[in-house]
């Protein structure tokens, strides 16, 4: 028997799951207003807040299949309502950066801890665990394209309160919001612990095990490295690229609200096509997409309009990978371990968060302009495109099988 709670408790869960997801992508993907002003305010370098954003990404990736174990083995609820509270903690402390040594690390060590519990690792797993097998790919679909909706608010938000009261202000603000998640959590009621049908009597050392040999998951871990390492040095570094180019700072925050606004349609989209149309196929056409839509606004000239388009176009593509990616480990590995194994995917995806953003930075101080760290987003999107178009979805049971036909002498 499936694990399903009843209809009013599952409508809570989504509509929570959507909220507490929203905040969390809303305020990550936010943090990059903050660059300009907390650079010239502190004297840091763009490298030293590239840095502080890339550790906050490193440590969500490291820290999320510990998380999602934990998640798997006492429930969602504790781990949302602990690393909201850490969330918040980091936001805070970033404020502090100019008196307190190493609190803008700190700031994003803690910070990262709080994504990977308020993102969507933990609660996906729960919506999955919750849902029947023949709608869970859309239900993902839709509760990602709800989570994308923060970012059309809380940019905004954040750049009118740099504007009018100064960053400090904004973090302040913006640690509140954080903070908010973990209330939000209070009601959440998961799927019973009952045996799934889909669920395998099988430890988590073996699961792991299973894993790293099944080659197609390698490649779509591989591949989920590009998709960090051009997102976030979008987020991270498209407000100053913008302001090199001679665009007003404004638009850049109307980009990040538009690309929320896109990613709403397009991960719905994508988890309606996951359903009907092959998962690896999509995902790889959107690394590819991704990378063609790059190229076009390089070659074109940057000025608000072409930015815009830009935003709209990425955004659609932006989180379509969310529902593509779960459906797969799913349906190849099931859910007794799902939390734990999309968490090491999710490691390839916040390394590549990581040299994303603090290369951007790097990139920035040597030379004085974003071309090489451009080049390397257009590199790294085409061997993705490759590696995932390549991949070998079939459950190792059923390669297994297969292989010993192969090996059987005619």
């Amino acid at each position: 028997m499936t694990q399903t709670i009843d209809r009013r408790a599952m409508l809570l869960l989504l509509i929570l799951s959507c909220v507490i997801i929203s905040v969390c992508m809303g305020l990550r993907q936010s943090l990059g207003i903050f660059m300009r002003p907390m650079t010239l305010e502190l004297g840091i370098s763009a490298a030293t807040f590239g840095f502080s954003i890339a550790l906050q990404n490193i440590v969500w990736g490291v820290s999320q299949p510990f998380v999602g174990a934990m998640a798997d083995r006492y429930g969602a609820r504790p781990l949302l309502i602990g690393t909201a509270l850490l969330y918040a903690a980091g936001l805070l402390l970033m404020i502090f950066a100019r008196t307190l040594p190493g609190a803008l690390q700190l700031g994003g060590f803690l910070a990262g801890i709080g994504t990977a519990g308020t993102g969507f690792g933990v609660l996906i797993g729960t919506i999955s665990r919750a849902t029947p097998p023949e709608r869970r790919i859309q239900t993902v679909g839709m509760v990602a394209a709800a989570g994308s909706l923060g970012t059309m608010v809380l940019a905004p938000l954040g750049q009118w309160l740099i504007d009018d009261f100064g960053w400090k202000i904004a973090m302040v603000a913006f640690a509140a919001v954080a903070a908010s998640m973990a209330v939000l959590s209070l009601p959440i009621r998961e799927p019973s612990k009952t045996k799934s049908a889909e669920a395998k009597n099988q430890k988590l050392a073996e699961a792991l095990r299973e894993a790293m040999r099944h080659r197609g998951y390698l490649f779509m871990t591989a591949a989920f490295f590009a998709c960090g390492f051009q997102l976030v040095f979008i987020t991270t570094h498209l407000s100053t690229y913008l302001q090199i180019c001679g665009v007003p700072p404004g638009i850049a925050a109307s980009a990040l609200a538009l690309i929320g606004l896109f990613n709403a349609i397009g991960t719905y989209l994508f988890g309606l096509l996951g359903a009907r149309y092959s998962q690896k196929h999509l995902l790889a056409l959107i690394y590819l997409l991704r990378t063609l839509i790059i190229i076009a606004f390089l070659v074109a000239p940057i000025s608000q309009a072409s930015t815009l388009i830009f935003a709209g176009a990425m955004g659609f593509l932006w989180l379509g990978v969310a529902p593509l990616i779960t459906g797969i480990i799913g349906r190849v590995f099931g859910l007794t371990h799902f939390n734990t194994l999309y968490g090491v995917v999710f490691l390839s995806h916040q390394l590549g968060s990581f040299f994303g953003a603090w290369m951007g930075g790097i990139v920035l101080d040597r030379f004085g302009n974003y071309n090489v760290a451009w080049g390397a987003l257009i590199a790294i999107g085409l061997t993705a495109f490759t590696l995932q178009w390549l991949m070998d979805e079939r459950p190792p049971a059923e390669k297994k099988r297969v292989d010993a036909r192969v090996a059987m002498p005619a």
